[in-house]
């Protein structure tokens, strides 16, 4: 009995062991009765022996033998209880646990992709999207063992023949000569790649569902496997491309929009779980959808993809003509801080390696503005009622201040200008005589309230705030060439933001590249639109009024038929980043318009231009994006200009 429960097992053992449990103690036990069951060896002549020694002797045989036909009982009744009792827990104790272990050899989890969302312009056109495709793969084992079926009236749903010939070929040589000319691969090729014993050969990516409907139309699914996946495509080319960014091997946003709105654009897969035979096909009727795929949702930009291409294709126009580096250009609509069009002249597809790599300039891009900052040396002097736009003021073309020279772009005598004339003229020495009374901290906080130094607020991934150093920091030298505009480094978005702010009757708006999004679970979100006034709407109108005298100055390369403008040139030294010489130039303009009631503020700006001041080279370009800005939002012509500022006294 010490060898039976030697071999009683756990519950949780398999009816194997148990089996062979049983079948070792038979076997120790045989050699038990083997060693017990020698008969009496008897070495006289029983005759010889009286009754009593022979009825002895019967009696000893007769008492082995019950002997060990007891034990024989004993053993044989304990393997029986021992086989029901495991019979009865299989079945009865642990029937569902074995049924379930039994299931679970069976099932299969099969995912489905979930499509990526699409983004769209303003509009709704479509500027990327994942179109449905698939992955064709072979089985290579039941390739080997295809045979073809002739077609008959009764065979025509699972037959074999192309164009009306009939296949004769197995194996890999029949579906090749089925599947070559569908996906366009010789049959000898194809072929080579059907012949293996892999359960899983990819033969072609990227397939369109035409062809696979194709594929089935052949009858080889047994042998031939279509994968549903997706592609992402830009309908556009390169229109918004380094915007819109790009996605990994994966489907995930690495870069552009397509990171900044990932969480959106991302859906959730699917999963079907099934039982499969042993032939590795699935049983039918056994398919249970533990959850469908969600898609993901739809990115709605502020971005208009017609002013997009147009205003695009007139930067690389001015960048042709000056021979510029490089070109960016921002439209803002003035209202609502809502981002129109942001271009690059690079080109850059979108969903590329370069867009994946190389984010917007226009975006990312810092440089010192120039003589477009002296709008915000303007603003902070009217709105802190330190001067009035008509104050006087006699300008030399050198001016001397704490030790320290500057002068002008060109050599004049001492002209007699209003602080409307500083502006016009862009006069270095006019503002920093203007701005005697201004401390640092005004000039440092007003820089803060008109958004340099800060992120815009788009969240377009890699954007700058730019380079605004703290006072305690600056030296005599940059407390004044911060005024004109050099000393800080800002992006074409914040300087954007500061004409639209002046336009906007003084309230910065927040800017936004992405007018809302809907993700997979259906919950929508839309941009922010917080406002904050900076300057009084008197200030406001003083500016407008002092940068349409800006764009008369330059009415030969800067106009709007029937339109008036509000704007204003700069032009600043940079240096290339590999040494701290200035040796690149920044031309560039910002305007606002119609300048009566304005709607658009837009920026152009070029590196190293020819010519270099930004009125002559990037003016014209705002101009031709003005002009079709006008007709495409069938703006009404402005009213003629009355109440223009003296500029001299």
């Amino acid at each position: 009995m010490t060898d039976i429960k030697h071999f009683q097992h756990d519950d949780r053992e398999h009816s194997h062991d148990f089996l062979t449990a049983i079948a070792t103690v038979i076997e120790q036990f045989g050699v038990w009765i083997r060693e017990h069951s020698n008969p009496i060896n008897i070495s006289f002549d029983v005759h010889r022996l009286t009754r009593r020694e022979r009825e002895t002797i019967v009696r000893h045989r007769n008492t082995s033998f019950v002997r060990r036909t007891g034990v024989l009982l004993i053993v044989a009744l304990v393997v029986c209880a021992l086989c029901v009792g495991q019979l009865v827990r299989m079945q009865l104790i642990d029937g569902g646990d074995y049924a379930q272990a039994a299931t679970n050899e069976r099932l299969v989890t099969r995912t489905f992709p979930a499509r990526r969302g699409s983004i769209v312009d303003a509009n709704g056109k479509v500027l990327a999207q994942s179109v449905e495709t698939y992955t064709i793969f072979a089985d290579q084992k039941a390739v080997a063992a295809f045979k073809p079926i002739k077609c008959t009236v009764s065979t025509s749903q699972t037959c074999h023949e192309i164009n009306g010939r009939q296949v004769t070929a197995k194996g890999a040589e029949g579906i090749a000569e089925l599947l070559s000319p569908v996906l366009r691969i010789d049959t000898q090729t194809l072929k080579k790649e059907l012949t293996g014993t892999s359960r899983y050969r990819i033969l072609r990516k990227n397939v369109i569902p035409s062809v696979k409907r194709n594929i089935d139309k052949l009858h080889i699914s047994g042998e031939i496997g279509a994968q549903l996946t997706s592609r992402r495509c830009y309908p556009a080319g390169d229109v918004l491309g380094p915007v819109l960014g790009a996605v990994d091997a994966h489907g995930t946003g690495v870069a552009g929009v397509e990171k900044m709105a990932n969480a959106a654009l991302t859906g959730r897969a699917g999963s079907v779980t099934y039982q499969r035979g042993g032939d590795g096909q699935e049983i039918p009727g056994t398919a249970s959808t533990a959850r469908a795929a969600r898609n993901g949702g739809t990115v709605h930009l502020t971005i208009d993809s017609d002013v997009q291409w147009y205003v695009e294709k007139a930067l690389r126009d001015g960048q042709q003509k000056t021979h510029a580096q490089w070109g960016i250009a921002i439209v803002q609509d003035v209202k609502t801080g809502r981002l129109l069009a942001v271009a690059d002249t690079d080109h850059v597809h979108g969903g590329s390696a370069q867009a994946a790599l190389h984010p917007s300039r226009a975006m990312t891009t810092v440089f010192e503005p120039g003589s477009t900052g002296k709008l915000i040396t303007a603003a902070n002097l009217l709105d802190n009622k330190i001067h009035q736009p008509t104050d006087q003021f006699s300008v030399p073309y050198q001016f001397q201040y704490n030790g320290q020279t500057y002068h002008d772009s060109h050599e004049h005598g001492v002209e007699n200008l209003t602080l409307a004339g500083i502006i016009k003229e862009s006069s270095n020495v006019g503002v920093v005589m203007a701005s005697e009374g201004l401390s640092n901290q005004k000039r440092y906080d007003f820089l803060r309230r008109m958004g340099i130094g800060q992120y815009s607020g788009t969240g377009y991934p890699g954007e700058s705030p730019g380079i605004l150093a703290p006072v305690s920091q600056w030296n005599e030298r940059q407390r004044q060439t911060i005024l004109f505009g050099q000393g800080y480094a800002a992006s074409a978005l914040q300087m954007t933001n500061v004409a639209a702010t002046i336009a906007n009757g003084g309230v910065r708006k927040q800017q936004s590249l992405i007018a809302s999004s809907v993700n997979s679970e259906g919950k929508k979100t839309t941009a922010p639109s917080a406002s904050q006034r900076v300057i009084s709407p008197t200030t406001s109108r003083q500016l407008l009024n002092m940068m349409e005298s800006v764009t008369d100055m330059y009415h030969n390369f800067v106009k709007v038929p029937g339109y008036r403008v509000a704007g204003k040139s700069g032009t600043a030294q940079v240096s290339d980043g590999t040494n701290k010489a200035l040796n690149h130039t920044i031309g560039d303009w910002i305007g606002v318009l119609p300048a009566d009631q304005p709607r658009f503020a837009v920026m152009v700006a070029f590196m190293d231009p020819d010519p270099i001041y930004g009125g002559m080279s990037a003016g014209p370009v705002m101009s031709q994006i003005g002009v079709f800005l006008m007709q495409k939002y069938a703006v009404p012509t402005s009213k003629p200009r009355t109440d223009a500022i003296p500029t001299q006294w």
